[in-house]
């Protein structure tokens, strides 16, 4: 293993397995723990990696309704609706957009009486001007990473 493609290795051993000790680590990328450490220390430092956290199933835990949140909203306001919106705790995604919207909140709801009052919250905002919201049929992809080539 050459130093040059480290980072890159490491992360992908990381999205392969999060909980991974640097000892094991270490042996799969063929350097030494302290090495890893280093490295890994580095990339936290740099806000490559910001955390290590479980891949929740919100399904399995009652969460059966996802929707997709369009907003418009007045310009000066953005800044305080998008940071209304993450600190919902249902909010699983907040962006802030262009297009035909401002902002696209992802959220997880138990049932959709939970979605309406939540949306219902939002839209007693009048600095939302407008908003569209579709339901998730189906999941066919969630919360996906992607390893690293060389090259990244």
């Amino acid at each position: 293993m050459t130093y040059e493609n480290l980072d890159t290795e490491l992360i992908n051993a990381l999205l392969g397995n999060g909980r991974a000790s640097l000892r094991s680590l270490a042996e799969e990328l063929g350097v030494s723990v302290t090495t890893v450490s280093n490295h890994l220390t580095d990339l936290e430092e740099e806000g490559v990696i910001s955390g290590y956290s479980p891949a929740v199933d919100y399904d399995r835990l009652g969460y059966d309704v996802t929707a997709v949140i369009r907003l418009n909203v007045e310009g000066g306001a953005l800044p305080e609706i998008t940071d209304r919106l993450r600190e919902q705790e249902q909010m699983i995604s907040v962006y802030e957009v262009t297009g035909d919207h401002d902002v696209i909140a992802i959220g997880k709801f138990r049932d959709t009486d939970d979605m309406n009052e939540g949306i219902k919250n939002l839209l007693a905002d009048a600095d939302i001007k407008e908003s569209n919201t579709s339901v998730v049929l189906n999941t066919v992809s969630e919360h996906e990473q992607f390893e690293l080539n060389g090259e990244n």
